[in-house]
């Protein structure tokens, strides 16, 4: 089928984790690519088909450096897994904006300007990238826009991976524009391959299926990598709780209902630096049975939480392709619904929405 060319927002961890996988794979190194939709080819396309020719970041110390290179600088903390070498791709330096919190931007030192609009855009068109991918920090609302700007007037596909509404935008205004600039774009907030998101999702449809009323639910997260940092603020985290809340709430008929009530507490609590890229999810749900008694069902998630980002943009990045070869403009729902916590329509589970991935993916659903 070719390559998927891709252009990436944000050089984090999670971007460190993606692009070592992709390329070590080239490379014959024998480890698992296994993704969300557990989909070695899509329509063709698989995980090896992508490359990346394009990146942009805030950091001194990433900006100007080979993509390679970019991947395992300051602040990232994601081990080598592969010797790649150099991809012959260097780190544009980005406009700060929003993408560094205000209490991290002495320890960081961003970049005092960064590309322009236009210069973002032709980077884009001369690297003749299929896809942008948003991988900038929690928080990062008007940089997350500049982003999605670019990819309209490239007419590059948008994989937007954090929580900034804009394929499931509910004024509908990013929607219309990427369907009247005929370019695709799935989100938003990635669901993890594995997370604490999809572990949640399916304890409460368990009670919701077997007949337990639901009464009252918690997720906490806490980590130690700069994402957990980032997110002490909690004015940056609005977007956030939202993306997580309603992923788990609208499974349930009442789910509304019990966040207006106070009944549902989810997202990042704490910040643990020892913890580096582990990911810790304390999941607590409390629901009545038959006659009214209680029961309760807590869990424990440990997990890397940028394996658990990387796994799912691998599949995005080939939907977000296949969307390209066959003209789709605007959101992919369908696409959408499996992939990303916060996706323009929730499926009623996550069964139903791998299957409309499924369906997507060989033709038979149109977007």
């Amino acid at each position: 089928m070719g390559r998927i060319r891709v252009a990436i927002a944000g050089v984090g961890n999670c971007a460190s984790l993606l692009v070592q996988a992709v390329e070590a794979v080239k490379r014959g190194y024998d480890i698992p690519v296994g993704t969300a939709s557990a989909m070695e080819s899509m329509a063709g396309y698989r995980v090896e088909d992508i490359e990346f020719v394009a990146a942009f970041d805030t950091s001194r110390e990433k900006a100007g450096r080979d993509l390679a290179e970019a991947i395992m600088a300051y602040p990232n903390i994601t081990p080598k897994i592969a010797d790649i070498g150099k991809l012959g791709v260097e780190v544009k330096p980005a406009p700060p904006m929003d993408g560094v919190a205000p209490h991290m931007v002495d320890r960081f030192r961003p970049v005092d300007k960064g590309l322009s609009l236009d210069e973002v855009v032709d980077e884009l068109r001369s690297s003749k990238a299929d896809v942008l991918i948003n991988l900038l920090p929690v928080g990062s609302e008007e940089a997350t826009r500049f982003y999605a700007q670019a990819a309209l007037n490239a007419k590059t596909a948008f994989v937007n991976g954090i929580p900034v509404f804009i394929a499931s935008d509910p004024h509908g205004e990013w929607p219309r524009k990427f369907e009247k600039a005929g370019v695709p774009v799935l989100g938003d907030d990635v669901k993890g391959q594995l997370g604490a998101t999809i572990l949640h999702r399916t304890l409460v449809r368990l009670m919701h299926m077997r007949g337990v009323r639901v009464e009252e639910t918690y997720q906490l997260n806490i980590g130690g990598n700069t994402d957990f940092e980032n997110m002490l603020m909690e004015e940056r985290l609005a977007s956030k709780r939202v993306s997580k809340t309603r992923a788990v709430t609208s499974i349930l008929p009442y789910g509304r209902r019990l966040e207006e009530e106070g009944k549902v507490r989810i997202g990042p609590s704490d910040y643990v630096p020892f913890l580096g890229n582990t990911k810790i999810a304390y999941i607590y749900v409390k629901g009545l049975s038959f006659g009214g008694l209680p029961v309760t069902i807590e869990a424990k998630l440990t997990v890397d939480d940028k394996s658990m980002c990387a796994g799912v943009l691998a599949d995005a990045i080939r939907v977000a392709k296949i969307a390209l070869d066959r003209k789709v403009s605007g959101p992919v729902p369908s696409a959408s619904a499996a992939l990303f916590k916060h996706p323009p329509i929730q499926a009623s589970s996550d069964e139903e929405a791998m299957e409309w991935l499924r369906e997507f993916v060989e033709g038979k659903r149109k977007y």
